[in-house]
């Protein structure tokens, strides 16, 4: 060939096309109706509120005997419970999250009446379970688990051995997981599926990779596959595992979008105002039943949702999503706060808790921090700026795979957007509970929370047989197992601090310190149980003999008292004033 014949030739056969694959766009009620049968296993493999109202249309009523795999069942998601559309849910969570977690009534009905089968994991051994069913492999080792009432419940599904490479310690076996078909909402697809996903990933892709019938995606825009080859370092889903492409602008709502790696895509903040709604619906099962109607049966498609969502609401959720917004709430929000007001008993038990966070994290040489839910992440967000201001170098972390972040003033709920902007690694479930918490390097710290804690340490956060569903573990057990030191922070009572916990969630192998509105307790010198070390005052000038009997009716053992007790430090105002921006309207505390 001549030389311009071979550069024409070269041109012509080297050109990248800007689209190519099969074309598999299509609408949310055509990829429901076509790919997903009664009876299917189906895994939410991440945001994706638009798949699963449609979801929820197409079944309502027709009793399709789903199980569902998620990390979590909360908002919502509670639909598929009180429309009787899952017979049977895997889960690590199973109740409300925003503001705060706790059980919820459709939850708790359920396990009840044992119309749904609840089968309770954690936050990490879920997606482990499903990455070993992407893999191929039959089983996936953790270590997570041992020691709970999760080991006994799930016994056809883990066992725990003999490590074959370490003689004398043993070693969890999970079977893997792989669900029918699998949902989810990602940032940008081209139409024959390639996914782009931002971050943080929770859960990660993994239940999406090893679906039998493969993925149904929903994106927020469909893109040229040029744009898709620009950003192949966000791309999570192949298309080769996709059935079905569908276009769905704010289509993780009530979740929120965000654009970490994609700053020209707009992304939006999660809307707590639809959550609250939702929440407070759930609350009675005809009010939940009305709410579902007007928010899902009664909506045709995605567009009409949005437009019943309005304009105003959308854009409103578009500006909260800048790194800057909270700023402008927190200003909103000073005139509210009493900043001269006495603290009430859950704030000392915060300030108390972040005390002894800050003196066992330099004690202990600590790096990180892992912060559970609740007065227990109000605590540590405390203790960060505390370490921060001594010097010492502190990261906290976040199960959904949030690292090194300052939380904003303004919201105190745990994997808030605003907080986002701040962290130094945004990744996903697997490497934060895996390797930050669990790994064989890590420097971590856990502090939880938890429903009921009993002498030894054992907390049950998930339920109580018979009576009463609470939430599940969430990733507690997965820290807890994990991490070289535990803190829990729980408020008192005898309900509470009970002599024997009816269900293990975690073991309190290595929980050495409880800190209550009333007290803290320690393991002290190698014990298995604890010992009160230091008393919180009711009032001032109460005496050590008054407080102690206090304390006694608020404990469910036998009180042991260190011979050296010691009085709770003051609350001293600065911590006090920071606590007070972090939850200004008093959510928490």
């Amino acid at each position: 060939m001549e030389p311009h014949e071979l550069k024409a030739f070269i041109d012509s056969k080297f050109q990248l096309p800007v689209i190519e694959g099969e074309d598999k766009v299509c609408s949310l009620d055509e990829a429901i109706r076509g790919h997903v049968k009664r009876g299917m296993s189906i895994h939410f493999a991440g945001r994706g509120g638009a798949l699963f109202y449609q979801l929820v249309r197409e079944f309502w009523d027709k009793n399709p005997e789903f199980i569902i795999i998620n990390n979590g069942i909360a908002a919502t998601v509670l639909a598929l419970i009180h429309g009787r559309l899952a017979k049977k849910i895997i889960a690590s969570f199973i109740g409300d999250v925003y503001p705060s977690s706790g059980p919820n009534p459709v939850a708790q009905k359920a396990y009840l009446s044992g119309e749904v089968e609840f089968e309770n994991w954690t936050m990490l051994t879920i997606p482990q379970r499903l990455l070993a069913g992407a893999m191929g492999w039959s089983v996936m080792p953790t270590r997570s688990i041992v020691g709970s009432s999760m080991e006994e419940e799930n016994k056809e599904s883990f066992t725990v051995i003999d490590d074959p490479f370490v003689p004398g310690d043993k070693i969890g076996l999970m079977r893997a997981l792989r669900p029918d078909i699998a949902l989810i909402h990602g940032a940008a697809a081209d139409r024959c599926g390639n996914t782009i996903m931002t971050y943080p990933l929770g859960a990660d892709v993994f239940g999406a990779w090893g679906a039998k019938q493969g993925v149904i995606v929903s994106a927020e825009k469909i893109v040229p596959t040029e744009y898709i080859r620009r950003h192949s370092h966000l791309v999570r889903i192949p298309s080769y595992m996709v059935k079905a492409v569908c276009e769905a602008p704010y289509g993780a709502h009530p979740a929120g979008m965000p654009n970490c790696g994609l700053p020209e895509f707009e992304h939006y903040f999660e809307d707590y105002d639809f959550l609250t709604e939702c929440r407070e619906a759930s609350r009675d099962e005809q009010r939940f039943s009305e709410w579902i109607k007007h928010w899902i049966l009664d909506c045709q498609d995605h567009d009409e949702y949005l437009a019943k969502l309005g304009r105003d609401r959308l854009l409103y959720l578009k500006e909260k999503a800048n790194s800057d917004s909270w700023k402008d709430e927190i200003a909103a929000e000073i005139p509210n706060v009493d900043f001269k007001e006495e603290p009430n008993s859950l704030e000392r038990t915060v300030v108390t808790a972040a005390q002894v966070i800050n003196h066992k994290f330099i004690a202990g040489g600590y790096k990180t921090i892992l912060a559970g839910v609740g007065l227990s992440h109000l605590a540590c967000w405390l203790a960060a700026y505390r370490l921060k201001e001594k010097g010492c170098d502190v990261d906290l972390m976040a199960e959904i795979g949030m690292y090194g972040h300052l939380p904003r003033a303004s919201d105190p709920f745990i994997f808030s957007y605003h907080n986002m902007h701040t962290c130094k690694v945004l990744t996903n479930v697997e490497t934060v509970l895996g390797v930050f918490v669990g790994g064989s390097s890590n420097q971590c710290l856990g502090v939880l929370a938890g429903g009921q804690i009993d002498k030894y340490g054992n907390v049950n956060s998930t339920r109580i047989p018979g009576l009463a569903y609470l939430v599940g573990s969430g990733g507690a057990n997965d820290i807890a197992n994990g991490n070289r030191e535990t803190v829990v922070v729980i408020s008192s009572g005898k309900q509470r601090l009970v002599e024997k916990v009816p269900y293990i969630t975690f073991s309190g192998k290595k929980v050495t310190t409880l800190v209550t509105d009333v007290g803290v307790f320690e393991k002290i010198g190698g014990e298995e149980t604890f010992t009160l070390t230091t008393y919180v005052p009711l009032r001032p000038k109460q005496t050590v003999e008054e407080a102690i009997a206090r304390i006694r009716d608020k404990v469910g053992w036998q009180l042991k008292v260190s011979p050296s007790l010691k009085e709770a430090q003051p609350v001293a105002i600065e911590d006090l004033t920071l606590l007070r921006l972090f939850d200004p309207k008093g959510f928490f505390t």
